[in-house]
């Protein structure tokens, strides 16, 4: 790789890990697109559907890891969520990141956009005052959580994310989760989603070594900044933050598809 690449490879991965840290994802949802076009847009060779995935199964691991310190005395981790998320996803995940070899690149992007277009939808859904339940006092049903997270593991794994674009939707419509308290818990959820994408990804060879260090890097120096600038910015601006970004992903990749 040459520098200019390697600079390139840099930024796309603190921009990208900042962001997920802020509104907590693992990142995919905007370095996917990131690494699929902004390289040849700059001349440097194009990433595949297949190397991306992996690239960012592996740099999503990483960054969650540094979200996840930040919050870590912040009392906004819920346990009994991540736990029954979390087993269920890692399950998931580990499932579609190992299947996703028997996949067309342009089946990828297509189970990607629809992932970032349901996540959409369900972003603009009306929610009130959720934010105002203490942290001790928030209750969900527990075994809906376990299966919608054990869905979207597979979904997510396919394309090489951790699926905390489509999980924070999911947590804050339907399990009616407050919205700081999701940022912080889908940042857990999505490390352990991560494992399991990661390593499927590794075992069907889909990772390109070189890039995703320099991916890494940037995720453990980016993460923890953006996990902290989210815990002052408001929840509002949090979520319309978020919704905005996975909007323009989705209507990219759908035009990519459908041209």
């Amino acid at each position: 790789m040459s520098i200019d690449f390697i600079v390139v490879l840099f930024l796309i991965g603190f921009v990208g890990s900042f962001l997920s840290g802020m509104v907590g994802i693992g990142g995919s949802i905007i370095k996917y697109p990131m690494l699929l076009y902004i390289p040849p847009l700059l001349g440097f060779a194009a990433f595949g559907a297949h190397e991306v995935s992996g690239i960012s199964a592996v740099q999503v691991f990483f960054a969650t890891i540094a979200g996840v310190w930040a919050y870590r005395n912040t009392g906004l981790l819920n346990k009994t969520l991540i736990a029954f998320m979390g087993t269920a996803i890692l399950i998931g995940s580990f499932i579609g990141g190992y299947g996703s070899t028997l996949l067309s690149a342009s089946a990828i992007n297509t189970v990607y956009a629809v992932l970032a277009t349901i996540a959409v939808v369900m972003m603009f859904m009306p929610r009130k005052g959720l934010d105002d339940i203490p942290a001790d006092q928030v209750s969900f049903n527990r075994w809906l959580a376990a299966g919608l997270a054990f869905a979207v593991g597979i979904a997510a794994g396919i394309v090489g994310a951790a699926g905390a674009f489509i999980l924070v939707p999911i947590m804050l419509t339907v399990l009616k989760i407050p919205t700081r308290m999701t940022i912080a818990t889908s940042l857990a959820i999505t490390f352990i989603s991560s494992i399991g994408s990661t390593v499927g990804k590794v075992l069907t060879d889909q990772v390109l070594y070189g890039p995703a260090a320099v991916m890494v890097i940037a995720s453990l120096l980016a993460a923890p900044l953006g996990a902290k600038a989210g815990q002052k910015a408001n929840t509002k601006f949090l979520q319309w933050l978020l919704a905005l970004l996975i909007l323009a992903t989705a209507m990219k990749i759908w035009v990519d598809i459908l041209g």
